[in-house]
């Protein structure tokens, strides 16, 4: 058998973040060539499930799979070297302005922004937003919904998702005590590390002088990489009441898994088929 790779047709995500990474992983095991776009400087705090962290270290692996960062020269001939390894490509592109040249099959907005941070339906075929911000049949095409609950992953062609409640999901009954905002400005300096078992009140972190302590116990699902400039109340820790689930530090949620179904979905239903075909020799 021999494959072939479509380099004219790609799936471009703008985000690399845990719940971006979710789609993206699905997509890439179904057989698409991916290529995310991310900022300079994200702030993932489930580091280890997002595929954004290869802005920082070159690569980052999630659930086995690759994602390489690439310099914006030759984009389409680094992105073909990417695929024919079984990777993901990553460019910074903030703004998204290789869009246009790169002429993909489809964009999904993954970055989760809670608004529209520029994408419209005059970037692809096909585009998707995923949660509030986006209004199916106006900026993008389709809206994913990203609540919890019985809508989660729920395609919407017209209208929007859900608003953003600020408030988030209950683990084990528990909700917004198990998210740290940051008690000051300043930049970070981890003392514990994402998977560590912590009590109430210990110190995990500190910002510049202050100290930032977890606020229940358990463990340590995500927290803000070390030395990241931050600013008073911005989210940069969360905490799992479930000790015994430190595995789940690792691997893709739940939510994702069922945000990329959507994702997923709306692509064959548009008969944006994977780009890989295999033909006899």
């Amino acid at each position: 058998m021999e494959t072939t790779i479509m380099t004219d047709r790609m799936i471009l995500v703008r985000g690399g973040g845990d719940l971006a990474t979710g789609v993206i992983h699905k997509l890439h095991q179904s057989g698409y060539h991916i290529l995310i776009l991310e900022c300079d400087r994200p702030s993932a705090i489930r580091r280890h499930v997002a595929f954004c962290e290869a802005v920082y270290d070159g690569t980052s692996e999630v659930e086995g799979v690759v994602c390489r960062r690439i310099p914006e020269t030759e984009i389409p001939a680094q992105c073909k070297s990417c695929w024919e390894k079984g990777e993901i490509p990553l460019l910074t592109d903030t703004e998204g302005k290789h869009i246009r040249e790169l002429s993909p099959a489809a964009v999904i907005d993954a970055i989760l922004a809670k608004k529209n941070l520029g994408t419209n339906r005059d970037m692809a075929p096909v585009t998707v937003g995923l949660g509030p911000g986006f209004t199916a049949g106006e900026d993008v095409d389709y809206v994913i919904e990203t609540m919890r609950g019985h809508n989660l992953g729920r395609i919407i062609k017209e209208g929007s998702a859900l608003p953003n409640t600020g408030v988030p999901g209950l683990i084990a009954g528990i909700g917004k005590e198990r998210v740290i905002h940051s008690p000051a400005a300043g930049e970070m300096k981890n003392i514990s590390r994402i998977a560590d078992i912590v009590e109430k009140d210990q110190i995990i972190a500190m910002v510049g002088n202050v100290p930032v302590k977890a606020t229940i116990s358990g463990v340590i699902r995500g927290l803000i990489r070390d030395g990241y400039p931050v600013f008073k109340g911005m989210k940069i820790a969360d905490i799992d009441p479930r000790a015994e689930q430190k595995k789940n530090c690792f691997t893709i949620s739940d939510k994702a898994r069922c945000i990329a179904g959507g994702v997923l979905e709306v692509l064959l239903s548009c008969g944006i088929l994977p780009d890989v075909k295999t033909e006899e020799n």
